[in-house]
């Protein structure tokens, strides 16, 4: 039987494959980014997509739909001025403008929920459409 963390504000449960998928992702690099999705009947969190770690930024930004809300984690590798290579891993709470608003509101409050479970966060973005969260974003919070 599978485990589930609940989040305590919202009632909605985490599934222990958005644990797993995000441990893997962070300590054994099988995943470059992880996208998340409320199933709102079911009252779970579960994974909605994984991409390999050939996948790039881009790839996750166009897998993000443009009418409904998603949580996505990232792993970025970058460079720092002294040249030394590092990795921070992004959370990106993604509501779009043209999703529902019962969806924004749901994603709205069981946000810090699913962070708790997800151990590791350096940064949090916040997009309603793809220039917030463009990668220059992203660069400028990891350096």
């Amino acid at each position: 039987m599978a485990m589930a963390f609940k989040m305590a504000t919202t009632g909605m449960w985490v599934t222990d494959e958005c644990k797993n998928s995000f441990m893997e992702m962070k300590w054994k690099k099988v995943h470059r980014y992880i996208v998340f999705k409320i199933d709102e009947k079911s009252r779970l969190v579960t994974v909605d997509k994984v991409g390999g770690p050939g996948e790039s930024y881009d790839d996750l930004a166009a897998s993000l739909p443009t009418d409904d809300c998603r949580y996505a984690v990232f792993d970025f590798d970058f460079v720092t001025v002294d040249n030394c290579r590092k990795s921070k891993i992004f959370f990106i709470a993604w509501s779009p403008t043209a999703s529902r608003i019962r969806a924004k509101m749901l994603y709205a409050t069981s946000k810090d929920g699913l962070r708790r479970v997800l151990d590791g966060i350096s940064y949090e973005v916040q997009a309603t459409d793809p220039t917030e969260m463009g990668i220059d974003v992203i660069k400028d919070k990891a350096n």
